[in-house]
C-alpha cells in the first residue's frame, strides 16, 4: 500500500521567527522608568562615560603597545606602481591575428584587480602571430612575439590619453 507523504504547507501570513530568535533593540535614555535611563547603561563619569570616549585599537592599557614594541624594517614606497603580469604562454589562447589589449585580457581573466600597468613577459611560447598592445615588454617577450611574426604596440603609463609607440 502506497502512501503519499503528507504535504506540509503554512500561509505566510502565519509564518512567525523561531522563539528567542529575535531580541528587542536595547533602547537607552528613555527616562527613568525604562532602567536604562539617566546614564544610559554607562555607568558614572569617566571616560568610556563621554562621548567618543573609549581606548583605540593597539591600546594596551598604558603599556608599550605591540606596534610600537616590535622592530621596523624596510620602506614603504607609497608610489610604486602596481603591475599587471602576463606570460607569452597566456597569449596562445587567443586566435591568430587578433588584436589582443588591456579589455581582451581582462575579458580572458588573465588579469584582475587594480593595476597601473600591464607587462608582458617572456614565459612560454607563442606560435601565432599576435599584436598584442601593453605598457611594457621585458626582452624575451619582445623575441618571441617578434619571431611569431606579430607585432608590439607599447601603450603610454599615465593619466593622459594613451599614446600608442609602435615596436616592429
Amino acid at each position: 500500500m502506497d502512501k503519499k507523504p503528507a504535504e506540509v504547507s503554512a500561509p505566510l501570513s502565519n509564518l512567525k521567527p523561531p522563539a528567542g530568535s529575535r531580541k528587542d533593540v536595547k533602547r537607552v535614555g528613555r527616562g527613568m522608568g525604562s532602567g536604562r535611563g539617566r546614564t544610559s547603561g554607562r555607568g558614572h563619569k569617566g571616560h568610556k562615560a563621554r562621548a567618543g570616549g573609549g581606548v583605540g585599537p593597539g591600546f594596551e592599557g598604558g603599556q608599550m603597545p605591540l606596534i610600537r614594541r616590535v622592530p621596523k624594517r624596510g620602506f614603504f614606497n607609497p608610489f610604486r606602481k602596481h603591475w599587471a603580469e602576463v606570460n607569452v604562454r597566456d597569449l596562445v589562447r587567443f586566435p591568430q591575428g587578433t588584436d589582443v589589449g588591456p579589455d581582451e585580457l581582462k575579458k580572458a581573466g588573465l588579469i584582475k584587480g587594480r593595476w597601473d600597468g600591464i607587462k608582458i613577459l617572456g614565459l612560454g611560447e607563442l606560435k601565432h602571430p599576435l599584436t598584442v598592445r601593453a605598457n611594457a615588454f621585458s626582452a624575451g617577450a619582445r623575441q618571441k612575439i617578434s619571431a611569431a611574426g606579430g607585432k608590439i604596440v607599447e601603450l603610454k603609463t599615465g593619466g593622459e590619453a594613451p599614446v600608442e609607440k609602435v615596436n616592429g
